[in-house]
Parts: structure tokens; C-alpha cells; sequence
């Protein structure tokens, strides 16, 4: 489908790429609808500014690709090993953003991604160890069987968020915000019994 190197400011939509192999491409402020990527390998690909919604990214494999200011909405991105994508040497903001998004069973694990967005999402089984999270936005989403250990979380916003299992012994927390409800689950690894 893609026969150019370069695709500045175009939408793509119901297009189906599914099990495809796509190298060496750069896409620039394009916008995708509705495509189904489902398992497509990128290849060195980029993604500088682009939107996908209501997109299939399940078992995307990302060889090396990269992503500058990318935003997912209403997209499944499932089984997912964002190790694979290639991220910049030095740190600054997370340069992907989640929204009503299905990111089950994905891995993020080390990578430094303060900033990172995944809001009103289902993140269930997602492998957070050792990440930079820190000042990250994961409001109203549900984190059902996610891994937090050794993560920097300070300053992240867990306002509405559920069904998250964070031991506060292993993982920076300093500045995080919880909902008063569901902030009890902190206490469990404490090893204390709460009454009512």
C-alpha cells in the first residue's frame, strides 16, 4: 500500500494492513482512522505527530521504529513490546499518549517515559517494572494484574484509577495521587489489618 518513503499530513482510512511488513517509512502529521494494523511488523519506521483512532495495533512488532508525539484513542494496542520501538537516548517526555484505549498485555518495562498518558484506558497484565512513570496520567483507567515494581511513580495521578496492585515499599510513590477509596489496596503490602 505504501509506495513512498515520506507521508506528510495524510489520513488513511479503513484501510486493512493486517500481517503486512512496513519499512523505512516516515509518516509526518498523518492521521489514521479505523485501519487494522493487527500483527504488522514496522520496520525503522517513524511516527512524528500522527493520530490513530479507532485503530487495531494488536501484536504490533516495532523493529526499531520511532514515535515523536503519537497519540492512540479509542485503538486496541494490544501484546505490544514497546522495548522493541527506539526511544531517545536522553530523557524527556513520554512521546506516546493512550486515550480509551485497550493496552492489555504490553510491556514497558525500563523504559523512561515520565509524562506517559494512558487515560481511561484497560491495562490489564502490562509490565511496568524498573520504568520512569514519573508525573504519568492514568486516570479512570483500570490496571487489572499490572506489574509495578521498582517503577518511578512520583507525581503520577491514579485519580479514579482501579484494580491497581502497587507495593509502596518497591516503587517511588513520593507526590502520587490516589482516590481515597481505592488507595486502601496501598496498605495491604504494609502487612496491616484495617477495620471498619
Amino acid at each position: 500500500m505504501f509506495d513512498e518513503n515520506e507521508y506528510y499530513a495524510q489520513t488513511f482510512l479503513e484501510k486493512d494492513l493486517s500481517n503486512e511488513v512496513i519499512e523505512h517509512i516516515e509518516f509526518d502529521s498523518c492521521t489514521f482512522n479505523d485501519c487494522d494494523f493487527s500483527g504488522v511488523t514496522f520496520k525503522q519506521c517513524k511516527f512524528i505527530d500522527c493520530h490513530f483512532k479507532n485503530c487495531n495495533l494488536s501484536n504490533v512488532v516495532l523493529g526499531y521504529s520511532k514515535f515523536s508525539d503519537t497519540d492512540f484513542v479509542a485503538s486496541k494496542v494490544i501484546g505490544i513490546d514497546w522495548n522493541k520501538a527506539t526511544w531517545p537516548s536522553f530523557s524527556m517526555a513520554a512521546s506516546i499518549h493512550f486515550t480509551q484505549c485497550i493496552v492489555n498485555d504490553s510491556s514497558f518495562s525500563g523504559l523512561d517515559l515520565s509524562e506517559l498518558k494512558m487515560e481511561d484506558c484497560k491495562v490489564h497484565d502490562v509490565d511496568f517494572r524498573e520504568a520512569n512513570l514519573s508525573e504519568a496520567n492514568f486516570k479512570y483507567s483500570d490496571l487489572r494484574h499490572s506489574l509495578f515494581i521498582k517503577t518511578n511513580l512520583r507525581g503520577a495521578d491514579f485519580s479514579e484509577a482501579v484494580n491497581y496492585d502497587i507495593n509502596i515499599l518497591q516503587n517511588s510513590v513520593k507526590g502520587a495521587i490516589f482516590s481515597r477509596f481505592e488507595a486502601v489496596s496501598l496498605l495491604e503490602t504494609l502487612g496491616i489489618e484495617l477495620v471498619d
